[in-house]
This record gives C-alpha cells, structure tokens and sequence, in this order.
C-alpha cells in the first residue's frame, strides 16, 4: 500500500481549510485517511499551518510520497530539515547537538521572517488607515469651507438689507423731521 501525505479540504466555498493527512494513494481526496497530522489554513497572511512534527517527520521517514502541496508545506515547517540533520547524524557526519543548533537556528530565522511579515503588513494597513482619515479630513474642511462661504453669504445679504433698512429708517425720520419742522412755523 503506497501512503501518501496530501490535503483534504474542508471549508466553505470559496474559503478553503485543509486538513494535512496520510491516506491510502489510491482513496479518494475526501476519503479515507489514515491518519490526520495537521491543519492548513491559506486565507490567513502568512498561511496559519497546525503541524503535529513528530507524526510528519515518523511517515516522512516512513517512506510517505507527500503531495506537492504537502511537500512545500512540509519543507516550510523544517521537516524535511530535520530528516536531512538526522540522515547526517546516522552517518556521522553531525552530533546530536549540532543538528539542534542548526534546526532552531533555522526555526528562529523563519519566525523572524513571518514576524517581519507580520510587522509591514500592520504597518501597511495602518498607513493606508491614516491616508484615508487624511483625505476624509481634506473633504470634510472642503464642505466646512462651502458652508461657511454659504452662510457668510447670506450674513451679507442679511446686513446688506438691514443697512437698506436702516438708511430708509433714517430717510424716513429725516423726512418726518422736515415736515414737522415745515408744520411748527406755521402754527
């Protein structure tokens, strides 16, 4: 029976979830496993990947054909590393220890990269939250602006009218004044 490592997916459509697992080469995609050794979620930025490393690295060793997915993926969390530092410690050529320093010096590089990943992208969303506040804040001094010209606007017309008024209020008096005062002498 030839084992094969591969992706069964899961999900909804258009969001798919993968579980990683070792099935029978010959058994549908969906089918029949053997065993699950881990879970792929792409949507996530970077992919999220929940790997139980000790099983993949047993069936890796095994002999287990990994799809190519599976392979990329496997090759990605250090599997296929450590299968390497461990063919080095069968031949000598490498301690037990060295292959540990050189496996978490490896894991500590790869970690650093995704949390740099991790870093620019909430930069990144930041910046873009920050020119957007920016050119809400130019479009909303724009309106203030129209409406204050608006109402500075009408303010004239309105003083405008009430000086009119003023001046006709002011004509009117002196004309009443002149005709009282014509009146008065006459009497």
């Amino acid at each position: 029976m030839a084992t094969r490592i591969r992706l069964q997916r899961r999900g909804k459509k258009n969001q798919p979830f993968y579980h990683l697992v070792i099935a029978d080469g010959r058994a549908p995609r969906d089918g029949r496993y053997i065993e699950e050794i881990g879970t792929y979620n792409p949507l996530t930025n970077p992919a999220t990947v929940n790997l139980n490393f000790d099983r993949a690295l047993y069936w890796v060793e095994k002999g287990a054909d990994p799809s190519d997915t599976a392979r990329s993926i496997l090759k990605h969390e250090g599997v296929y590393l450590m299968k390497h530092l461990r063919g080095g410690i069968a031949k000598g050529a490498l301690t037990e220890m060295d292959a540990e320093r050189k496996f978490e010096a490896w894991k500590q590089e790869k970690e650093s990269k995704i949390n740099n990943i991790k870093r620019e992208d909430a930069d990144k969303s930041r910046n873009e939250m920050k020119k957007r506040l920016e050119a809400e804040a130019k479009v909303r001094e724009a309106i203030s602006a129209k409406v204050a010209a608006k109402y500075a606007a009408a303010a004239e017309a309105e003083a405008a009218a009430a000086a009119e008024n003023a001046e006709e209020a002011a004509a009117e008096a002196t004309a009443e004044e002149t005709a009282e005062a014509t009146e008065t002498p006459a009497e």
